[in-house]
């Protein structure tokens, strides 16, 4: 049965999205403070952002197709049974491999903002469709630049732990209040949970727009992933800044991030190919900034900026293509996109430290354009398939 989305759910959703999806990226501007804590190197220790962002993956892979068999609120009491626990966990490692293990299950479980977005694509009216996934989205992209203030500040006058002690505390209050607000969705899907997860294959190979979305979200993502992996190591580096100021380069992103409602609405009015080709430019120069900013704030602070705008349009836009099929499954072809979105997260944050670690931070920004440039690429090649 269809319901109204009313605005008041739609700005929870949103809003909920990005506290959830903030657990992710509390690690990265503590990852120095971290590996003081742990006696590890800088290397070491970004295997606790890349099973962090693993583990995203794989609650994606497992969790969010049950959107289209259970109860969202069902999904979500156990999840957040599992997030609160590994929240705690990590708070208390006394050990790298218990961090990471721990950071690979806050991943598996905060991958449930994904079931929002799809969830606002099938409560909004066709013509607003757009716009409600670009406002879920903005909360989404806000809770994740917003996290890297709010865990740099944090970290630097209390320590990591009491990030995560914090973060432990604002999940229970929140799945308080969406079990009060949000609808309930009963899905029609009767099949067995392994008939469920082998669908997911079935779509991958008949729809060619999903998998090119992937692909394209992936290798943007990637890029954005070696940015902020290695940004705190820069700050250490180049200017002598701690965890406080690499996470404030969150808040430059967040007026990125505000434009997720505009890129929204644009796609329900103008060529998407269009909005695509203008998202890749604005990835490709963001990162000829950040070649020329080693020793530049005002430089870094401009690269952040455009590549915030490009990723969330190129993403959105994304979005919004896959969802406009396949209306009974759209939870399985949005963990196909977002599986693909992510590994390649984890890709680049693997890639990234590599390319710190040989060739500083020209090493980093050189795979970061290399990777929009190949955006553009696969997009040109394939687009008439797809669009």
């Amino acid at each position: 049965m269809k319901q109204d989305l009313s605005n008041s759910v739609l700005y929870l959703m949103s809003v909920s999205a990005g506290l959830i999806v903030a657990n992710l990226y509390y690690n990265q501007p503590l990852l120095h403070l971290m590996s003081e804590s742990f006696n590890v190197s800088e290397s070491a220790i970004s295997n606790v952002a890349l099973s962090t962002q693993l583990g995203y993956a794989f609650g994606l892979l497992f969790i969010i197709p049950l959107g289209d068999k259970i109860s969202n609120k069902k999904i979500l009491k156990f999840d957040f049974i599992l997030m609160v626990a590994a929240l705690i966990a990590t708070a208390m490692s006394n050990s790298l491999w218990l961090m990471i293990l721990s950071s690979f299950f806050i991943g598996f479980s905060s991958a449930v903002p994904q079931l929002f977005v799809p969830m606002a694509a099938q409560l909004a009216n066709p013509e607003n469709r757009g716009r409600a996934i670009g406002i879920v989205m903005s909360g989404l992209l806000i809770g994740i630049l917003g996290s890297r203030v709010i865990s740099g500040l944090v970290g630097e006058q209390f320590g990591w732990r009491v990030m995560y002690y914090v973060a432990a505390i604002l999940m229970v209050l929140l799945y308080l209040l969406l079990q009060y607000k949000l609808p309930s969705l009963n899905p029609t899907y009767k099949g067995s949970y392994a008939s469920l997860l082998k669908s997911i294959g079935y779509y991958f190979k008949t729809e060619p727009s999903v998998r090119l979305a992937a692909l394209r979200g992936g290798l943007a993502f990637a890029g954005l992933s070696a940015f902020w992996t290695t940004l705190v190591f820069l700050m250490e580096d180049s200017f002598g800044y701690g965890s406080g100021v690499s996470g404030a380069f969150g808040l430059v992103g967040i007026a990125g991030a505000l434009a997720a409602v505009v890129v929204g609405k644009l796609n329900d009015r103008i060529s998407q190919n269009k909005i695509i080709l203008f998202s890749v430019l604005l990835l490709i120069i963001s990162w000829l900034v950040f070649l020329f900013s080693v020793h530049s704030i005002i430089g870094l602070v401009i690269g952040v900026i455009l590549v915030d705008l490009g990723l969330q349009a190129l993403h959105i836009t994304n979005q919004n293509i896959i969802f406009s099929k396949n209306h009974e499954a759209r939870n399985r072809v949005n963990t196909i996109y977002m599986v693909g979105f992510f590994i390649g997260g984890a890709l680049g944050t693997t890639l990234g430290a590599y390319a710190w670690t040989k060739y500083g931070w020209t090493g980093v920004s050189i795979l970061g354009l290399s990777l929009s440039v190949t955006v553009g690429l696969v997009h040109l090649i394939y687009r008439k398939k797809t669009l």
